[in-house]
Parts: C-alpha cells; sequence; structure tokens
C-alpha cells in the first residue's frame, strides 16, 4: 500500500510544479519590512507581535450579505461565481465595508473553493445546497485527475488584490486566504457542504493512502497559491481549517495539523515577515495543539472566554477574535461592553479584534460602523497600567 501511495505522489501527472519564486522588487519589499515597520499599517504591525496603541480591527465575511450596497450589486449579478471570480466585482465588493467603515483590515472577497478549478477539481454553486462538487474524490483512480495549480485560472485574484493593495495603500492591511488541506478536502470527498463528514472521516480508516495522496496534493497546491497571493499584494494571510474542529482532537494531530505546518513552513521560507493567522471554528478543544503549527496569530472562536484562551496559549503567539456575531444584534451598550471586556482579557499585545465567527446575515450595518467605532476609541495606555508603546527604530539606511 505504502508504494501503491507513493506512486501517486512521485508521478509526473501529480507532480507540482516549484512554487513561484518571488520577483526581485517583491523580494526586496520583503527583506525591508522590519527597516520600514513605523510606516506599516497597524494591523500589520500588531500581528507581527509589535506593540501597538489599540487593538486593530477587522470582521471575517467583512462584505457580504448584511450590507444593502451587496444586496443591490447581487440582484445586478446573481451568480456567486462572478461577483468572486469577476476583478471589477471583486474590489467593489473587498472594497465596499472598507468605504463604509474603515476597518484596520481589508480582506479580499474570495472563497475557500475559489482555486478548486485550478487543480482540476471542478464546481458548482447551488443557491439550495451551497457548494457542489459533481465528481467527489473517494478512489485512487479519482486522485489522478488532480493537476498543478495553474494559476492563470486564478488570475483574476492576483489582479484584484494588486488593484486593491494600491486602493487602500497602507491605511489599512490587505488580508488574502485559503482554506486548509483537511476542510478543502471535506468538500472534495463529501461533493459539497456535509453535517456528518462521515466519507472523508471514514476514509481515515478505509482508504489512508487515497486521503494522504489528495491533502498532499491539497498542500503543496495551497502554499503556491498563498505565495501566488502575497506577490500580488496580500500583507497577511488566514488559514480557515473551518472544519478542523469537527474532528476529534487526536484526529486534527494526525490528519489536519501536519499538512498545516506543511504549509506554514513553506511559506515562511519565501515570505517571513507575512503574518499567517489560522482560525478553526469549534477550536476550544484544539488551542495547545494549534501553536507549534508556526502560525503567527491564532483566532478563536466566540465559544472560548478570551482570558482562557489567552492563558492557554500564552503570550508568545498573537490572538484574534472573539465578540459573538450574535451581539450585534444586541443594544449598542451590549455590543461596547464586550468589546471592552474581550480587549482587556485578551492583554495589550498581540491582539487582533474579530468576531468569533463571521457577520451573521442580516446584521445591522449600524452595529457593525458601532463596532469599528468604538475600537477606534480604545487606548492600551487607559486600559493597562504601565503600559508603554515601544519606540520605533529608525530605519537602516
Amino acid at each position: 500500500m505504502a508504494n501503491l501511495t507513493s506512486s501517486f505522489l512521485t508521478s509526473p501527472q501529480l507532480h507540482l510544479r516549484r512554487r513561484p519564486n518571488l520577483c526581485q522588487s517583491t523580494k526586496a519589499h520583503l527583506q525591508s519590512v522590519r527597516a520600514t515597520s513605523s510606516s506599516d499599517p497597524l494591523l500589520l504591525r500588531a500581528a507581527r507581535g509589535k506593540t501597538v496603541p489599540r487593538p486593530p480591527a477587522w470582521m471575517m465575511r467583512q462584505a457580504g450579505r448584511y450590507m444593502q450596497s451587496y444586496k443591490e450589486l447581487a440582484i445586478k449579478h446573481p451568480s456567486f461565481r462572478e461577483r468572486s471570480e469577476t476583478v471589477d466585482l471583486i474590489v467593489e465588493i473587498t472594497l465596499q465595508p472598507w468605504n463604509a467603515f474603515k476597518p484596520d483590515g481589508v480582506i479580499l472577497f474570495s472563497d475557500i473553493l475559489t482555486p478548486l478549478p485550478a487543480i482540476g477539481v471542478p464546481f458548482d454553486i447551488s443557491d439550495s445546497k451551497g457548494p457542489v462538487i459533481h465528481d467527489p474524490i473517494q478512489s485512487e483512480k479519482c486522485i489522478e485527475r488532480l493537476r498543478p495549480i495553474d494559476f492563470d485560472k486564478v488570475s483574476f485574484v492576483g489582479e484584484s488584490l494588486r488593484i486593491l493593495r494600491n486602493e487602500i495603500s497602507n491605511e489599512a492591511t490587505l488580508l488574502g486566504f485559503v482554506g486548509a488541506p483537511w476542510t478543502i478536502g471535506t468538500y472534495i470527498i463529501e461533493g459539497g457542504s456535509t453535517s456528518t463528514y462521515k466519507n472523508i472521516k471514514s476514509m481515515c480508516y478505509t482508504a489512508p493512502h487515497v486521503l494522504k495522496a489528495l491533502l498532499s496534493h491539497l498542500t503543496k497546491a495551497i502554499s503556491e497559491y498563498i505565495i501566488y497571493q502575497v506577490k500580488s499584494g496580500a500583507q497577511c494571510i488566514q488559514i480557515f481549517d473551518s472544519w478542523g474542529g469537527q474532528l476529534p482532537p487526536h484526529v486534527w494531530e494526525k490528519w489536519s495539523k501536519p499538512y498545516i505546518k506543511q504549509i506554514v513552513s513553506e511559506v515562511k521560507k519565501e515570505c517571513p515577515d507575512v503574518p499567517l493567522v489560522l482560525y478553526i471554528n469549534g477550536n476550544g478543544g484544539l488551542l495547545e495543539r494549534m501553536i507549534d503549527t508556526g502560525v503567527d496569530v491564532i483566532g478563536l472562536d466566540w465559544t472560548v472566554d478570551m482570558a482562557d484562551g489567552r492563558r492557554r496559549l500564552g503570550n508568545k503567539i498573537g490572538i484574534q477574535g472573539n465578540v459573538d456575531p450574535a451581539l450585534l444584534f444586541s443594544p449598542l451598550p451590549a455590543l461596547t461592553e464586550d468589546i471592552h471586556r474581550v480587549v482587556k482579557a485578551a492583554g495589550p499585545r498581540g491582539h487582533i479584534l474579530n468576531l468569533g465567527h463571521g457577520v451573521l446575515v442580516g446584521t445591522p450595518e449600524e452595529a457593525v460602523a458601532h463596532f469599528f467605532d468604538v475600537t477606534r476609541t480604545l487606548r492600551y495606555e487607559s486600559l493597562f497600567e504601565g503600559f508603554k508603546l515601544e519606540p520605533e527604530l529608525a530605519p537602516v539606511s
């Protein structure tokens, strides 16, 4: 069985081309990041563990269905694939919350499944079922359909990031994102969304060689896709292992964590100063196990107490989150109070304020505006006795 698996992974048909080399200007920029840290946006500095005057803030699903401007655009362009794969629409939708609320992070409007056609896995989006993969991978023969990632098929992502980076300049941090191999593999094996994960979970035991071949292929493709996003202008990348929290911790250790670690290792070789954030929905039982993945920041969902999360993770790694998204439907004073609670519990260093999950459909835009308005008024020096900003080092000539 081992020989059969190795033949999958070393066959010319499945061999991924070498990860894209950074152009000289991009390499020079990455090498000079530390020397120009005083001009870097707030979120980027916080994600790198630098001392900042207040917590930066952004929201998962920041652009989307809760905004009236998005709903009006969606009437004109009813296909989600069109909205998320057309440069002009991607840029417009991504900038809608930036123009309305001025968050500290601007995340690309896209989807974790966007790169699938570029590796030989076509998919559709159904209004009733969500993503649908008509020919899921369930056997050794299916693995042969996978291809090296074709960046021509995701060129709209690169072009959109370049435009967005120019639009927001250094007023905010431009975030890209990817799905983790286990989470992407879940869709590919189950054929779409699932509430049971029975096919991929059973494959851990009935066809582990097939699952390993798939996850290995995804790992290489996702690593290259992250580097491509950074080359195109992304300053920080979030890895969504959305369904990793559906695994028992020891199973996550075997079937998800090693592939995330490999992605982090490959990306850090090319882009050592680009912060990586790892978010797992339902990660309360995984926090300590997430630390040595090598990421810079760990996102907490809203079911984890922030004080407990910080205690368990320690102060040597960044933390993100974790206001309950449902609180944005509450009276604004209650939202203000919870923002203060989360910020105080997270501590004055290495915290990025966010929700514990994405913005919910129907969330009042007034509440989103209030979230960011409150954040801008916060100052660590008034929240934490003895807090002092470290002086910025002069740029290296």
